[in-house]
């Protein structure tokens, strides 16, 4: 390892099968807690490759704990995090949506490393069970249109690097490979990322996968459709800003997207949103999202009627349905 980090201090860059072999390395415990700090580290201080990315991301899909949902035609939506906007749970409500409005979802997620509640601190306190039993997981999504892929049952090369990132408490580059290592491989994906070089990142790695994605990313900084400032989309087919008075009379405040100051009130901002009880500003936000996401699997569908699909499923409460069917199984 210290010939590796003096390669990297040096701004030299791995190839992406060295990438692959170190990560591999890593969750193998041939380094000490010490090495792999200073590892993760190097690349808050550079910028990350596309080979290096890629070499992570094979690593982690080769060693994962992967289930077949290939009967389902599923779609996942996951933000890389580490936007360090605390934000409500917005991807996983969206979720919940695109589910109520008839859709599979295979939504994979994680606790916060650099938030206060990421997807699976939620999911843990509504009291949902995390589970990697393939006929379980399907049960699920049959009945309730959605399943939930805690990362840490499916990624045991992670292992070894879970109580470093908790500890370092910021974002690292875990963060960017979080949407590409579902272990269900969906084929349809709603992908948020934190930085517009990210973006871009993206852009090239999802060409060469066979997969309808949008992949999206607010220009001031979110993981997501804010409705803050314009959000840079990506699909398969084109390029496009939306703004948010595509929307809405006038953007929303950063404020109003809070997630609260403890998990308990992130709960709370979760349940009343789903319950028909949110803000104006919180369920736009998410119907926004939901929105892009059921245009994964309707393509030449205007983005005008998928938000009316997201927002009938929302307000007609079939999303609360599909988290209660699935909090009962």
């Amino acid at each position: 390892m210290k010939q590796i980090l003096n390669r990297l201090f040096n701004q030299q860059y791995l190839s992406k099968d060295e990438a692959k072999l170190i990560l591999g390395n890593i969750s193998e415990g041939a380094y000490n807690d010490f090495e792999i700090s200073a590892f993760l580290t190097v690349f808050k201080m550079r910028n990350i490759t596309v080979d290096e990315l890629t070499g992570f991301r094979d690593c982690l899909r080769e060693r994962c704990v992967s289930i077949d949902l290939s009967d389902f035609d599923t779609i996942d939506l996951c933000g890389t995090g580490g936007d360090g906007k605390d934000t409500f749970n917005i991807s996983t409500l969206a979720s919940f949506i695109v589910a109520g409005a008839g859709y599979k979802v295979a939504k994979h997620g994680n606790y916060g490393v650099s938030s206060l509640c990421g997807s699976s601190t939620m999911m843990e306190y509504l009291g949902y069970n995390f589970t990697n039993d393939a006929d379980q997981l399907r049960s699920q999504i049959d009945k309730s249109n959605i399943c939930f892929l805690h990362a840490p049952l499916f990624h045991p090369a992670m292992k070894k690097v879970a109580p470093i990132r908790k500890n370092l408490g910021v974002r690292t580059f875990f963060n960017m490979l979080g949407p590409m290592v579902n272990p269900s491989s969906p084929k349809k994906q709603l992908v948020g990322v934190f930085s517009y070089q990210l973006l871009r990142y993206y852009k090239y790695i999802y060409e060469q996968e066979n997969t309808s994605y949008r992949i999206v990313h607010s220009l001031d900084g979110y993981d997501e459709i804010s409705l803050t400032d314009k959000a840079k989309i990506i699909s398969p087919t084109k390029e496009y800003l939306l703004h948010p008075t595509d929307l809405l009379t006038k953007p929303l405040e950063e404020k109003q997207l809070s997630g609260g100051k403890t998990v308990k009130d992130a709960a709370l901002i979760f349940t009343n949103i789903l319950n028909g009880h949110g803000t104006e500003a919180q369920k736009a936000a998410v119907l926004a999202n939901a929105a892009m996401a059921i245009q994964c699997f309707n393509p030449d569908q205007s983005y005008a009627d998928s938000y009316e699909e997201a927002k009938v499923s929302l307000d007609g409460g079939a999303a609360n349905q599909s988290l209660k069917k699935l909090l009962s199984l």
